[in-house]
């Protein structure tokens, strides 16, 4: 697959995971009243909220046409989810940490 075909799912999952999962996140906490998650929790919270939007990196069809890019999908899914539960997504890192300074 050339990159020039994945470059919009490529944009898709630099985003998705602070947009979403930790933007949700963070309200949450805040309408629970927990200014001071751990990381590990932080973390979890926006991998649950992540997940939620599963069903659309599933929305392709599954024909032949489409199976590079589903493939790359997952891949890439696994990946990101991956780097916030292990807490190499800077951005998640940054956002918790912007949460527990500022609330």
């Amino acid at each position: 697959m050339r990159n020039d075909e994945r470059f919009e799912i490529e944009r898709a999952f630099d985003l998705l995971p602070h947009v979403v999962g930790a933007s949700w996140a963070v309200i949450w906490f805040r309408m629970k009243g927990i200014k001071k998650p751990t990381r590990e929790e932080y973390r979890e919270k926006t991998l649950e909220f992540l997940k939620k939007i599963e069903p659309i990196f599933d929305s392709y069809p599954k024909e032949e046409g489409f199976a590079e890019i589903c493939k790359y999908i997952d891949f890439r899914k696994n990946a990101e989810y991956e780097k916030i539960q292990s807490g190499e997504n800077e951005e998640i890192e940054k956002r918790y940490d912007r949460y527990v300074d500022y609330g």
